[in-house]
């Protein structure tokens, strides 16, 4: 049997956003600006640039209007942002922003201990966070914390998702997220939940977003994209983590899953070169290893080379 595999996928950096949430080291508003305008310019078209949440919660997201206000924009870029509530909503948009995203768990537990509210009660507050957007000209879609798995209650049943996919479907959302929050998915479930998710909800476009906690994230990219997912965040150098969610830890990283695709033969728009110079900045500034296969070993081709050079003295 001959397995099909996309042509494209559509890439989303999270690394100004995921990647630093959780990071001792605070990058300047600077750092984060020339993150931002360096994935650009090496192709990413998709950016999450940081979230509008209250800086004691997450201070490391707490210049995140300056930032909005500072970087430069690129004509046929999507600049998206997390936002918890109708406030944030309002931030993002007098900062700029046109795109803002809607996180709600599929775990009851996760939601009362991150946000003391069920995640019917967050849905339910989402209501005029949508309203305000819309009125305003700007986009929403959605993400769907821990949809593969809760370090309080286990896996999640399919139908839990469903039910949660269904009320941000209601809202008025055609573009969702299914998170791996802390890294417990395996491929056999993202394949399940994927092809689930699209037969329930055709008109949706469905984003997959893995942590790479157990080792597993490429290997999940790999059944969401059997399924037929084409969209995926990553965060340079394969930073992250939840900072409400126990056990979270990095994302996977972009320059792994680019290297990846285009070892496949699948194409992505974006230089891996510029981005793994981009993550080794990255990793210098936050001043620690992260866990990035490539910035360890380095990309097939150049191996490749070297070998190469080797023999040809």
């Amino acid at each position: 049997m001959t397995m099909q595999w996309p042509e494209k996928i559509v890439f989303c950096e999270v690394g100004p956003r995921d990647g630093l949430q959780n990071e001792a080291t605070l990058l300047s508003v600077e750092q984060k600006v020339a993150l931002i305008e360096g994935v650009v310019d090496a192709g990413v078209r998709i950016v999450e640039i940081g979230s509008y949440v209250h800086p004691k919660a997450v201070p490391q997201m707490a210049d995140t209007d300056e930032v909005a206000r500072r970087f430069r924009r690129t004509a046929g870029v999507e600049y998206r942002a997390l936002v918890a509530n109708l406030k944030g909503v309002e931030r993002a948009l007098a900062s700029g922003i046109t795109k803002v995203k809607l996180t709600v768990s599929a775990s009851e537990s996760h939601a009362k201990a991150n946000l003391n509210k069920t995640p019917l009660e967050l849905i339910e507050g989402f209501k005029d966070c949508v309203a305000f957007a819309h009125a305003n000209g700007a986009e929403v879609s959605g993400a769907i914390s821990t949809a593969f798995g809760c370090p309080f209650e286990g896996k999640i049943a399919t139908r839990q998702v469903a039910d949660i996919a269904a009320r941000m479907r209601d809202l008025g959302l055609t573009e969702l997220s299914l998170s791996d929050t802390t890294g417990m998915a395996n491929p056999r479930q993202v394949y399940d939940l994927s092809v689930n998710m699209r037969e329930a909800f055709p008109d949706v476009r469905w984003f997959l977003h893995f942590h790479n906690t157990r080792g597993m994230a490429l290997a999940n990219m790999v059944a969401g994209m059997q399924a037929g997912i084409i969209r995926y965040d990553a965060a340079l150098a394969g930073l992250g983590g939840c900072p409400f969610a126990p056990g979270a830890s990095g994302n996977i990283a972009s320059e792994d899953v680019i290297h990846m695709l285009h070892e496949m033969g699948i194409e992505t728009g974006v230089d891996l070169d510029k981005m793994i110079a981009l993550a080794t900045r990255l990793r210098e500034w936050v001043g620690h290893d992260t866990e990035s296969s490539i910035l360890r070993a380095g990309p097939n081709s150049r191996l490749v080379a070297l070998n190469s050079a080797r023999k040809q003295r």
